[in-house]
């Protein structure tokens, strides 16, 4: 039995001086959320608002106190801080927090985020197999997973089970089909809900980008979690993107999220890169048969509507679903296939998007936001 236990890390952490009236990390309640799995160690450093800019070398430390336990292979420390709610004004919403100075990620040319606006449309999928595409373009690819709630990647790209290693500075991503990724799945077992507050899932997207040793990268494509909420919004306000991909099935239920999503990123003025059909059709693979299960072609109607570019369809088909289940992306798995074929022509599309000019981040008028009906 692990001597590693979540009251040694409590108790360990006892001995990290908060830097307030004398008092441990512990004492001020400011521990949360610890979990352990085969030797990995994350918890959060939940702070007053006040403090938190000031309490980077609080993280630290307590990081470098549970590195020391014997057993611990990695450990990862939240920085998060609760925003109270500020009274009304003219010129500020009600709650609106105060504005953040944008995160430098100067290495990465392009960060473009993958979007739905429901789940079960294959958007995780659609991610992992456009940075695999992009990689076979001969393009350095990241692929960042920012669903905190539900992470994907590890069990998409094959790495499920290993964790990432550091330098002493900065936390190394792990590789896999020629692209580096980063989720936090790797920091803790695959069937461990993380359940936390948003201020919580903010911090930690917000250090994984900071602290990861990215290297110099063409592209980041970022797997966004379904919907229209709190870590779309931080990541238009916190990250340079470059644009939007938003990904969807044909049938009208999913289109009517779909315009949600990427009327979303016109509001924080991000711009759409593009839409992308995922399960456009299916093909009997004995008869050759065609049939449209999902009806077909909403998502390039709609795109035209709107007046953003369509990127391209992809297949249902069994394969996809299969490799990915795998770890083995279908543009890695057969890299001469049809389906391969029909990723790698939505990458080079996007490709020459992203190329044709790079993109300052935006101003976003949070109150704006917020008040416009």
């Amino acid at each position: 039995m692990s001597s590693l236990t979540e009251t040694l890390v409590i108790d360990t952490l006892k001995s990290v001086d908060s830097g307030t009236a004398g008092l441990d990390i512990v004492a001020r309640g400011w521990v949360k959320n610890v979990h352990i799995k085969d030797g990995r160690v994350t918890f959060a450093l939940e702070v007053p608002a006040s403090l938190g800019p000031k309490l980077e070398p609080v993280r630290l430390a307590a990081e470098t106190a549970i590195r020391q336990l014997a057993g611990v292979s990695a450990v990862t420390a939240v920085l998060t801080a609760e925003a109270r709610r500020a009274p009304s004004s003219a010129n500020a919403a009600p709650g609106a927090p105060a504005p953040r100075e944008r995160l430098a990620l100067p290495t990465v040319k392009h960060i473009v985020a993958v979007a739905s606006g429901k789940g079960g449309v294959g958007k995780s999928t659609t991610a992992v197999n456009l940075a695999v595409a992009l990689a076979r373009l001969g393009k350095k690819v990241a692929l960042f997973d920012a669903d905190i709630y539900g992470p994907s990647v590890p069990r998409l790209t094959g790495l499920s089970g290993q964790k990432p290693m550091s330098d002493g500075k900065r936390v190394l991503p792990l590789e896999a089909h020629g692209i580096k990724a980063m989720s936090i799945g790797f920091m803790m077992a695959e069937d461990t809900p993380v359940v936390w507050r948003g201020p919580m899932v903010m911090g930690a997207l917000e250090q994984m980008l900071r602290d990861v040793d990215w290297g110099d990268l063409d592209v980041m494509v970022v797997d966004m979690p379904p919907g229209t909420g709190d870590t779309q919004l931080t990541m238009s306000q916190r990250v340079p993107l470059a644009g939007a991909v938003i990904v969807s099935t044909p049938q009208d239920i999913a289109l009517i999220d779909a315009r949600k999503g990427l009327g979303m990123f016109r509001k924080v003025e991000v711009p759409i890169l593009g839409l992308i059909e995922n399960m456009s059709y299916y093909i009997c693979p004995n008869c050759n048969h065609r049939d449209e299960i999902f009806s077909h072609g909403g998502a390039h109607k709609t795109a035209d509507q709107l007046g953003v570019d369509f990127l391209g369809e992809i297949p249902l088909d069994i394969k996809i679903r299969m490799t990915s289940d795998a770890g083995i992306p279908v543009v890695a798995s057969e890299p001469e296939g049809p389906h391969a074929a029909a990723y790698i022509e939505i990458a080079k599309r996007l490709w020459d998007k992203l190329s044709s000019g790079r993109r300052k981040a935006p101003e976003i008028s949070v109150r704006a936001s917020l008040e416009e009906k």
